[in-house]
């Protein structure tokens, strides 16, 4: 006696809906679940049952019926991906633009920068949170990137000399290097410092307004006793 199962309602596929699995399956940067869904759909269109469209595509018939049923069901929006449950979000954007405005436009009271331990306990937050904030918008407080390339024509002639200095001084010479004249204090800056924002960080110019008048190095002869000479 022959068992008759259940039909199978025809998969029949619009014009925009041919159109659409067609333009999935040909293009290279879809998600390979959604270009096999829609190779279902389409041999199923073309009459063929789930059984030898499993075999002709490798996978399973029940996969094949599972994705048919969506289909007939939803139509196109049946073979997206349904959202997953999971763990409901617990930073809000306000907090997350407390954040950036805190990371960007102040500094802490005993540092000069913000680090993610101190950031996370100013915050309430973990200190995974504020790694993956800063990661997210590109901000790294601890990084200042400086800058300085000479106008002076004779800037290559010169730190030859100064290098040749250090590297080979005059017999029985003392080399001195001097960062500051005495009584002068470089406290500015030649250009503004550039703030942190997001993906760049701080940039500051390395010279300074009064650094011209100091003397970078020079060289100190002692004088040379003659023969026969007395000190009394």
């Amino acid at each position: 006696m022959r068992v008759r199962g259940r039909p199978v309602e025809p998969l029949i596929l619009g014009d925009a809906e041919r159109s659409y699995l067609e333009r999935q399956v040909r293009r290279h940067r879809v998600a390979r679940s959604l270009s096999a869904r829609c190779r279902i759909i389409l041999r199923c269109a073309d009459g063929l049952s789930s059984k030898v469209v499993a075999a002709e595509l490798g996978v399973h018939e029940h996969t094949v019926g599972k994705w048919r049923r969506r289909f007939l069901r939803d139509r196109i929006d049946g073979l997206l991906d349904e959202p997953r449950p999971g763990r409901p979000r617990t930073i809000e954007d306000d907090q997350v633009a407390a954040v950036i405005e805190r990371t960007l436009y102040a500094t802490p009271d005993d540092a000069t920068h913000w680090s993610i331990r101190s950031m996370a306990k100013e915050t309430g937050l973990s200190h995974t949170t504020i790694r993956r904030i800063w990661t997210a918008f590109g901000l790294q407080p601890h990084r200042s990137e400086t800058f300085k390339l000479s106008c002076d024509p004779l800037f290559v002639d010169k730190v030859r000399d100064i290098v040749g200095l250090y590297l080979s001084p005059p017999d029985r010479a003392l080399v001195l290097c001097v960062d500051e004249k005495s009584q002068i204090q470089a406290l500015d800056r030649e250009q503004p410092v550039l703030p942190m924002m997001p993906g760049m960080p701080e940039r500051r110019t390395p010279a300074f307004r009064k650094t011209s008048t100091s003397i970078s190095s020079w060289t100190i002869t002692p004088p040379t006793r003659r023969r026969g000479s007395r000190h009394g």
